[in-house]
């Protein structure tokens, strides 16, 4: 039985990343194309900068909850003193960068 948790877990962290990849690349080409897009149509007009940054802030905070859902599930599996710390402070940092990520993204909105 703990073997076919393991393994659930393994996949389940694996879809976790390859989510949280797929979610960036697109989020990241989707701002490319709007930043190129509003600077074809208008080249003084700096509203496309923000709207592809909003794009982006929204698919890197998106993707790095996936990162830690999926560093979260791998220490549920076989957690270690080790490898809880190196969970904590991933998680710390990633939950930082989020909330920098986030409030930026406000004042952006605004």
């Amino acid at each position: 039985m703990d073997d076919i948790v393991k393994i659930v877990a393994e996949y389940a962290a694996y879809f976790a990343e390859v989510a949280a990849a797929f979610v960036i690349v697109i989020g990241s080409i989707q701002a490319i194309w709007i930043f190129m897009i509003t600077l074809y149509k208008n080249k003084d007009d700096f509203t496309g900068l923000t709207k592809s940054r909003l794009r982006l802030g929204h698919s890197l905070s998106l993707g790095l909850g996936f990162l830690v859902g999926a560093d979260v599930v791998k220490s549920a599996v076989m957690p270690t003193w080790e490898s809880l710390g190196q969970l904590g402070a991933v998680v710390v940092i990633r939950v930082i960068l989020t909330y920098f990520l986030m409030k930026d993204i406000k004042s952006l909105e605004q």
